[in-house]
Parts: structure tokens; sequence; C-alpha cells
């Protein structure tokens, strides 16, 4: 298995992580879903465009219309794969308002239809390139998750509170990596995305048990509203000056909030646990009222 690079020389100062030491800022680490494939699809509308140059005035908007929609398609794929992985990585969601991969399908479809229209004009040699390029999208990508999804028991409404308080707690960490990756360094952006992998500790253990929702809310609205604005500030003042206490002061609030979070979560589970075995014990008196006997062996 690959190690991170550390060591005498490494940006922190520390020496090179050992096999047995977790790396922590890889744990709930979220790869970007957006693959070449993805990227590839922009090229035939640019292509096009350049097929068209020449063609006419009536070649030239057939070709620009198509492209367009092409590009369109292209941008839409790329959310859709976005919204797609965060679906995925959740245990509680709900499906994408907008099926945008499906979109994306018809968008290549019609614009390939217009390409084919413009090279050779007729309804049959349209519909049959659109066609095809529609069931290939489709093939290539999937579409999108037509079905929500949660811990079975749970009613809508909370299923939905969960999502819509993930969606909030996810839309602040993005905003925190972004601001960090606006700071240039490296080791601020490692802290916050070690950070990130325990914030989403938080996040899974309330999406298995939405009850924990209550206790966990300010931490996904408060505290994590809180560490955005401060490290957008720490960027703002970081870039200007390389001000090396703002960069101390804010790895320290980095390291008090990692603290806090895994704090909370150990104390949901535990809490979880206490209320398993209460739930055990009550079933097992009324078993026993009822003369059946349990070997508790």
């Amino acid at each position: 298995m690959a190690q991170r690079y550390g060591g005498k020389y490494s940006p922190d100062g520390k020496p090179a992580q050992q096999p047995s030491e977790p790396a922590q800022s890889f744990r709930n680490a979220q790869v970007d879903p957006v693959g070449m494939r993805a990227n590839l699809m922009f090229v035939p509308p640019a292509i096009l465009t350049l097929l068209s140059l020449n063609d006419g005035a009536t070649g030239l908007a057939l070709g620009l219309v198509g492209a367009g929609l092409w590009t369109g398609g292209a941008f839409l794929l790329r959310e859709g794969l976005k919204a797609e992985a965060a679906f995925a990585a959740r245990k509680v969601a709900r499906k994408p308002a907008l099926p945008r991969k499906i979109l994306a399908a018809l968008l290549a479809g019609t614009g390939a239809a217009l390409a084919a229209w413009k090279a050779e004009p007729g309804i049959l040699t349209a519909a049959i390139y659109g066609a095809a390029t529609l069931g290939l999208h489709i093939t290539a990508f999937g579409i999108d998750p037509l079905q929500d999804k949660g811990a079975e028991g749970v009613d809508e409404f909370q299923q939905s509170r969960v999502a819509r308080a993930v969606d909030e707690a996810e839309a602040s960490l993005a905003a925190m990596k972004d601001a960090a990756l606006r700071a240039r360094d490296r080791k601020v952006e490692a802290r916050v995305e070690q950070f990130q992998a325990v914030a989403r500790d938080l996040f899974r253990t309330v999406e298995e048990d939405p009850r924990d929702l209550t206790a966990a809310r300010k931490y996904l609205t408060v505290y994590l509203q809180g560490a955005r604005d401060a490290t957008v500030k720490f960027a703002d003042i970081y870039t200007r000056s390389q001000d090396a206490q703002a960069r101390t002061d804010y790895l320290a609030l980095l390291d008090d909030l990692e603290q806090n979070f895994a704090a909370r979560t150990r104390k949901m589970l535990v809490e979880d646990r206490a209320d398993l075995t209460i739930e055990i014990d009550v079933l097992r008196d009324r078993l026993q009222r009822e003369g059946v006997h349990l070997d508790q062996n």
C-alpha cells in the first residue's frame, strides 16, 4: 500500500508515517468523481464548432446550436457525477432534485442529431445518430439515482431533516477546503482534510440514527459555519502577509474543533449503545414475564 511522503525535509518537518499508523487525512477522503471520460465530452462540441466555420450561415448556425447543446450536456454531466458521488457516500440521502446525467444524455443526443442533420439533412439520419449518442452516453455514465435512500424504520420527515442538515454541513466543509487552497500551504490543506474526515464521521453517525440530529445540530451548523468563516479570514490574511502567528492560531483552532467533534461522535455512539442495552433489558424482562426464559450466557 502506498504511504504518504514524509520526512525531515517534508513541509511539516515530521518523520515519515509508519505503516501501522492510520493516515488521518485519507479517512473519508473523497476522490473527484469527474474523470477523464467526462472531460472528454467537451471535445466533440469543439470539433463541431471548428468544422462548421466554413459551412455557410445555415451550417454554422446548426453547428453552433449543436455544439452549445453538447457543451451544456458536458457541464450537466460533471455536476451529475458529483451529485451521484455525494449520494453514494451518504447513508441517508435524497435523490437529486434535477436528473442531471439523464438531461446531459438528452442534450448530447440532440447535439449529435443536429450535427448529423448539418452533414446530411434528413430526419431519419439525425434520429439514428441522436439515439445512438443518447444510448452510448447512458451506457458510459449511467443515470441519476431515482430513489431516496435512508435507514429503514425511520420516517421520511426525519430522513429529510438529516439530509438537509448534512447538505448544509458539507457545503461548509467545501467552503473551508476552497479557502484553505487559497492559502497555498500544504500543512494547512492537510489539517483541513483531517478535520473534514473527523467531521464526516459525525455526519455518518447522525445518518445512522437521525435521533442524534438534535444533539449534533450545533456542530453541523454553528461550529462548522464558524470554522468556515475562520478559514476564509485566515486565508485572506495569510495570502497577503504570510503571518506565521495567524497560521499557528488557525491550526490550534482546528485541533480544538477536531477534538470536540471526535468527542461528540464518541458520546453519541456510547449513548446509542446504552439505548440498545436498555431496549434489550426491557425486552428480556417482558419475555420472562410471558414465561419465556432466555439463556444469558
